[in-house]
């Protein structure tokens, strides 16, 4: 049974995660940089805190929208990911991830991806969850909380036109 203060709304801050890799040779290509796979998988997984914790339920992927890599990371590399709830939508939550690559000795970052993932939550045994509204609380919150609603009517769009029988 779900306790009644899980559905107050919470802060984006409440959500928001970091989680660190160094890159090893098991995470790379035989050129030494890091696979792309791998960094969609770190994706989900900091999308994921994130969700858990707006949520305080599980969470499952629903969607990733699309992902550049900007720049290449190699063996050796501090990865950075940043994560937090940008909007919440009934049972779904966008949450968005921006990738940052560390190289410790020459003391420099770098941009290297950003994605937006849609999580639902869900319970044991896979019944979607309403969801607490987030508050966006500074104007970057407020301009993702925006940004949020426009992306997810492009994806319904999307969705619908795949869905239309072809003639």
């Amino acid at each position: 049974m779900m306790r009644e203060d899980t559905l107050e709304p919470r802060p984006v801050r409440d959500s928001q995660s970091e989680m660190a890799e160094i890159v090893l040779p098991n995470d790379a290509n035989p050129l030494a940089a890091l696979l792309g796979g791998r960094l969609m998988h770190w994706i989900d997984l900091a999308g994921a805190m994130a969700a858990h914790r707006h949520s305080r339920s599980y969470a499952v992927t629903a969607s990733v929208d699309h992902i550049d890599f900007l720049v290449p990371v190699r063996v050796g590399d501090l990865v950075i990911l940043r994560s937090s709830v940008n909007r919440v939508f009934h049972t779904s939550m966008e949450v968005g991830v921006k990738v940052f690559v560390e190289n410790y000795l020459a003391d420099t970052a770098q941009h290297v991806a950003s994605a937006y993932l849609t999580f639902v939550a869900v319970d044991a045994k896979g019944n979607h969850l309403k969801v607490a509204p987030v508050i966006p609380e500074t104007d970057d919150q407020k301009r993702r909380y925006d940004d949020a609603g426009r992306r997810r009517e492009i994806r319904r769009a999307e969705l619908q036109r795949r869905r239309k029988p072809r003639q």
